[in-house]
């Protein structure tokens, strides 16, 4: 929100009360504490008829500052709140010194000054983060503000159009060249800088300025991070209002943030995620292809199995199978039982399973009125109420529809047994849908302040499925495929990115939106593959195919048509297929890299600024991205097929597609017929593909494929497989000398070695073999195989390296 016009002037009608200077602190044990008054005092008359801010410095966890800032303390604090995990034996080191006082935390500190105005800046390793205070921290009111509480106790009529609402609000400088980023799933520009963001949920597609995953944390590009604690609406203002300084605001008496420093943004990342939880590992099946019935009222089961069949028949392996929101009767939704169009149900899933096919279904938190669900839970309480104690209802979306009550535990327990008898029935997975049209003026079961559910309410519905699946399928059997969340969402993956639609330009904002989306602390991300409204051109299709099997999950869904490849031509399902059977070769990969997600916090899908900090070229770049720590990929956006895209740093990249060579630094323009566009290996990489390309769930140690990508000389690199339950780390590593790669890896597993850049004079303790014609990675300049011989745990190879 926007308080100030200019440099000098408040904007009209609005009083900021500006922390002025330190007038007394208490350093405790673990904390300081600072009464900080917002104007100057001279004399005893001074102390009278002001505000005063009190400002409380502390350390959640290593490398952490908490800053509170409050009004009035003696407002009733009302949740939810964030779900912190916080280290409750530090003790931070304080200092008193003559000029400063100074919190210490691992590598972070904060230091506030004494004299002059009151300011504060936060340091890592010493270097200069951000800093506040300078008179930009205020408590925000009307103009009226003082004159509207004396008529109060005076009898008077308030002033006329005195603003009752009141705001806190805190600035924290910019640097020269420094970028921002997150705030959640943005469409928008990748820098946020120039940028007002609303923290407030909406269902409102993916071309606004509206977003369904508003997460109060930003990331800098000068290695820290800001998260805003609270589920309450923020407003950020990113070098909008004054380019030299974030400002965010929220509204009441209090506000509470917490700076983050690391080496590099990743880590930045790491340790936010410590802190608000990190993602469990994704069931392997879910990485697989999945397909939807759409949005359509006349899909039933012949057409399903039709579908399931047709995929089948063309090679294109189907992991998932999803029953969108006309899988209920319209007008019943939810009451979570089958249309009679699919006959007998339980007999449906039980054929699409025996196609080693798992099964998705649509649903949401409402109820409409018309649902044999509702009379029970009006009668029980399960339903959000309006403050007469009515069921709040609308006739958006659904007819009469109530919004379930997730704080109340019984109202949690009696949805979830109604999934879970879905559950028992045949369905693997929820499609767990809205949760962004959450109402205000309401009450909730258990007291909760409903300005603050608004965003903290898919946590609530997302974690109430989420529990319910790993109750019945355990940890490594459960996600869900949800649409909204907020700060701590991440630990119920996947979520995908809401209603796009069939266009080029969509498609690049859907990237878009899904990396910034994961520069806010969430690890796996997926769309609509060819958009949601509309229909896709044949081309646009193809190319989005390509992409959407390149993110971490990839779903065919849309509103007004099915999304089967074969009704947009024959093309379609090869290239449809041959990218999803590439996607299953990489699950060794793909897999060691959610389990990476899973232990560090660091997305598997990730901008390049992520990668690569040091590289002025990848601040900004949005339409390429990283997946995984050794794959670059940039989707082809132009139905010309020509791609523009920059290869950082030095070294050799190769196209794992085609074998080209790319030296880094440098931009590179190329043409891409519909089975290919640029996925090149970093160099020093070793990428591990497996021996199926037909599932993503197999065996991925047995038979798995070394490929060996641009070694330095006196380098090495390291490669981890596990298993498909995210156990039995197996590793290989890689070293050069010279002109010899030694390969080691543990006995006991059939492994292999490819060499995609070098070629192969001799091999001690392996067999060289032809790369097979087709198999991904083929590469003029390569394709030799190394084979271990029996027992073989070692294997050293002669190159001749590419000049």
């Amino acid at each position: 929100m926007q308080f100030t016009e200019g440099l000098w002037q408040d904007k009209c009608g609005v009083k900021l009360h500006r922390a002025e200077e330190l007038w007394r602190y208490e350093a405790e044990k673990d904390r300081i504490r600072c009464l900080v008054p917002t104007r100057k005092i001279r004399t005893l008359y001074d102390t009278t008829g002001m505000t005063c801010l009190h400002f409380t410095f502390s350390a959640p966890r290593e490398d952490m500052i908490t800053v509170k800032i409050e009004h009035f303390t003696g407002v009733v604090e009302r949740g939810p709140v964030f779900s912190l995990n916080t280290d409750k034996d530090l003790c931070p080191e304080i200092r008193d010194e003559e000029e400063t006082l100074t919190l210490l935390c691992g590598r972070m500190k904060v230091v506030i000054w004494k004299t002059g105005l009151f300011r504060y800046g936060f340091f890592f390793d010493g270097v200069l983060l951000t800093s506040g205070g300078s008179r930009g921290t205020s408590y925000v009111t009307g103009v009226d503000y003082e004159a509207g509480r004396a008529s109060d106790y005076n009898g008077r009529p308030a002033p006329k159009n005195c603003m009752a609402e009141t705001y806190m609000r805190e600035v924290l400088s910019l640097d020269v060249g420094e970028y921002i980023y997150g705030l959640g799933e943005r469409f928008g520009p990748l820098v946020k800088n120039g940028q007002s963001v609303d923290i407030w949920n909406r269902d409102g597609g993916s071309c606004s300025d509206q977003a369904y995953k508003n997460i109060p944390f930003y990331l800098s590009g000068k290695n820290y991070g800001v998260l805003v604690n609270t589920p309450a609406r923020v407003e950020f203002e990113i070098g909008s209002v004054n380019v030299r300084n974030v400002e965010f605001s929220t509204g009441g008496e209090c506000l509470e943030y917490i700076v983050t420093g690391a080496e590099n943004p990743k880590s930045v990342l790491s340790k936010y995620t410590a802190l608000t939880g990190r993602p469990p590992v994704p069931p392997a099946w879910s990485f697989g292809l999945w397909l939807s019935t759409s949005w359509i009222p006349d899909s039933n089961e012949k057409i399903t199995m039709e579908f399931i069949e047709g995929m089948e028949e063309r090679g294109i392996p189907l992991s998932v199978f999803h029953f969108d929101a006309r899988w209920m009767d319209d007008f019943n939704c939810c009451d979570f039982i089958w249309s009679k169009r699919f006959g007998d149900a339980k007999a449906l899933l039980k054929k699409i399973h025996d196609r080693g096919v798992k099964v998705c279904v649509w649903m949401n938190p409402y109820v409409s009125q018309e649902s044999v669900l509702f009379d029970e839970g009006k009668k029980n309480g399960y339903f959000i109420k309006k403050k007469n104690g009515d069921i709040w209802q609308t006739d958006v979306w659904m007819s009469g529809m109530a919004v379930v009550d997730f704080t109340n535990p019984a109202a949690c327990a009696w949805y979830s047994g109604h999934l879970e008898r879905l559950v028992d029935m045949g369905v693997d997975v929820f499609k767990t849908d809205f949760g962004e049209r959450i109402p205000v003026d309401v009450e909730y079961w258990d007291g909760s302040d409903p300005e603050k559910m608004h965003n903290y309410y898919p946590y609530l519905y997302n974690g109430a499925v989420f529990r319910m699946l790993k109750k019945k399928k355990g940890e490594e059997g459960t996600c869900v495929f949800a649409r909204s969340a907020t700060a701590g969402a991440q630990q119920f993956p996947v979520h995908w990115g809401g209603d796009n639609d069939a266009s080029y330009v969509s498609m690049a904002e859907s990237l878009r939106g899904g990396l910034s989306f994961c520069q806010s602390g969430f690890g796996f991300w997926a769309h609509d593959i060819s958009g949601f409204q509309g229909t896709a051109t044949p081309d646009l299709y193809k190319r989005w195919a390509a992409f959407g099997l390149l993110s971490t999950h990839s779903r065919l869904h849309g509103q007004e048509s099915y999304r089967v490849p074969w009704l947009f031509d024959e093309e379609s399902s090869r290239v449809l297929a041959y990218f999803t059977r590439l996607k299953c070769s990489l699950m060794p990969y793909l897999f060691s890299q959610a389990v990476s997600v899973h232990e560090t916090g660091v997305p598997a899908m990730r901008a390049m600024m992520l990668d690569f900090p040091g590289d002025p070229a990848c601040g900004t770049l949005d339409r390429q991205y990283m997946l995984g720590d050794g794959l670059l990929a940039a989707p082809v956006f132009r139905e010309d097929g020509v791609v523009e895209f920059y290869v950082p740093g030095g070294g050799v990249w190769v196209n794992y597609l085609d074998g080209e060579h790319f030296d880094g630094g440098r931009w590179y323009r190329r043409r891409y017929d519909y089975f290919g566009l640029p996925l090149l290996v970093r160099p020093g990489a070793v990428i591990a593909s497996g021996r199926t390309d037909t599932s993503p769930v197999y065996d991925y140690q047995s038979g798995v494929c070394f490929r060996v990508f641009d070694i330095q000389d006196r380098t090495s690199a390291e490669c981890t497989v596990y298993d498909s339950r995210g156990e039995r780390p197996l590793k290989a590593a890689v070293s050069r000398s010279g002109n010899h790669l030694e390969i080691s890896c543990p006995k006991g597993g059939e492994w292999q070695v490819w060499s995609c850049l070098y070629k192969i004079r001799s091999a001690e303790g392996a067999d060289l073999r032809e790369a097979p014609e087709g198999s991904f990675g083929k590469s003029s300049a390569g394709g030799i195989i190394a084979v271990p011989r029996p027992g073989a745990a070692v294997i050293r190879l002669e190159i001749e390296a590419e000049s």
